[in-house]
């Protein structure tokens, strides 16, 4: 293991992914004062789906690394709504009326596409703290030879770096690389992804579910796999749905999302109950896509040598707390922090290590807690607030996931805290893993007790 120098010293980093995970990488190390190569295994760093809900947790790193939130035209969420399955009528509604005044940063829907573009400008413009990223398309990662950081291409290309990132997503290579193989099951879940443009709804006189602004649920209170998930995007002139039923209805576990689209009868199939007016929304969806759903065991580590990985390539998780991208955002963050000026004094393994501390526990929370918000919509954070609705039910009140445990947290304290222990240092904060001591959740658990 690397000795520990009492001086920050610049890095050569290479991230193998060029999506949201492997950008928002680019910037935060770039913004630290290192030197950043990103390698996209396809001919352009691109994004392929629609919607990417993007809570506190992850806008407060947007606005810390000064991107151009705006350029992302993005829908502020104002509620999360859970409707009746049949009738439409709301069952149970989250306001996020004072969710700014509360968490410092508003809920932000993206579209996926808009979002990767916005990262993708701060990462690579010359405007900004730091060295622009570079960006090598039609680099697909083979091997990485542990001792030495170099990382041989498929094209033949080699290149040397003293950190590298896996930010190549859930079929990550990175991953295997560093001994990681996942325990994995297909879910007892299909999804169909569509879009419906607000424009032709209108025109059909259907309803605006535009002007809500919400995350919005058909489904999903009786412990059943049929859920319907409604996301407003770029403003709120595309509307982005997730149709979730049964996989006996319909098995898409071995499909990609580069595939023909898929009819539209196929979508409407597993719902003929389904209240009437978002079932019209679905009869004019267009780009119907299915989605591989996959349960992945928590992985035991998630970093060797120089080597980390970060995102869906570290901790894959089920779609249903909507904060797949915020963890992808807070690795990124996390390395930030910790190969930042003030904190990393040049051993870049006890940075991996920390990180890999901080990271692997809370993420693998947010995957436990999103595994059962798949079949109770009440485990959801924000719903799982709703005590005083009578369908109200959770698996463990102790257990749930709130809306304060995500927002509340502090990534300085809890990297603190660990360097300390690791160091033999005395940390003098008051806070426990990032959590302030003395914090009564709404589950009724007090931090530090």
């Amino acid at each position: 293991m690397g000795s520990i120098s009492e001086s920050w010293r610049r890095l050569s980093v290479g991230i193998c992914g060029g999506g949201i995970g492997g950008m928002s990488a680019a910037i935060a190390l770039r913004r630290s004062g290192h030197d950043v190569t990103i390698y996209e295994k396809h001919d352009f760093a691109g994004e392929v789906g629609a919607s990417v809900s993007c809570a506190a947790n992850g806008t407060r790193w947007l606005h810390e690394w000064n991107v151009d939130v705006a350029k992302g035209d993005p829908v502020v969420l104002k509620k999360l709504i859970n409707r009746d399955w049949k009738t439409g009528e709301p069952v149970s509604v989250y306001d996020l009326d004072d969710y700014e005044e509360r968490w410092g940063y508003v809920y932000n829907m993206f579209h996926r596409q808009y979002m990767h573009s916005m990262l993708k400008d701060t990462a690579l413009q010359e405007q900004g703290e730091g060295v622009p990223a570079i960006l090598k398309v039609n680099h697909s990662c083979e091997d990485i030879n542990l001792e030495t950081g170099t990382i041989t291409f498929r094209n033949g290309v080699t290149a040397r770096h003293d950190l590298i990132i896996g930010a190549d997503g859930i079929g990550s290579v990175v991953r295997g690389i560093i001994g990681v193989q996942p325990e994995k099951t297909p879910s007892e879940q299909s999804c169909l992804h569509a879009n419906v443009t607000t424009e032709e709804a209108v025109k059909l006189g259907f309803v605006d579910y535009s002007q809500d602004s919400a995350l919005e649920y058909w489904g999903g209170q009786e412990g059943k796999w049929d859920k319907i998930v409604l996301s407003p995007c770029n403003g709120g002139k595309l509307l982005s749905y997730y149709c979730f039923f049964p996989r006996d209805k319909g098995d898409y576990s071995t499909q990609t999302w580069g595939g023909d689209d898929r009819p539209v009868e196929e979508l409407l199939a597993p719902y003929p109950e389904l209240d009437s007016h978002v079932l019209n929304h679905l009869k004019i969806g267009k780009e119907i896509r299915p989605w591989r759903l996959w349960v992945h065991n928590p992985y035991p580590y998630i970093h060797k040598n120089m080597v980390c990985l970060l995102g869906d390539a570290g901790h894959p998780m089920m779609p249903h707390q909507s904060q797949g991208a915020c963890m992808g955002i807070e690795d990124a963050a996390a390395l930030g922090i910790l190969f930042s000026k003030k904190f990393f004094r040049g051993d870049i393994y006890e940075a991996l290590a920390v990180y890999d501390q901080i990271r692997l526990p809370r993420a693998t929370r947010v995957q436990a807690a999103a595994a059962k918000a798949a079949y109770n919509i009440n485990e959801r954070i924000g719903f799982s607030n709703n005590k005083n609705i009578a369908t109200y039910k959770v698996e463990d009140e102790k257990k749930k996931l709130t809306i304060e445990e995500m927002n509340s947290y502090d990534m300085y304290q809890d990297i603190e805290e660990k360097l300390a222990a690791r160091r033999g240092e005395k940390y003098q904060g008051k806070w426990m893993d990032g959590l302030p001591i003395g914090l009564e959740l709404p589950n009724g658990v007090v931090i530090g007790a």
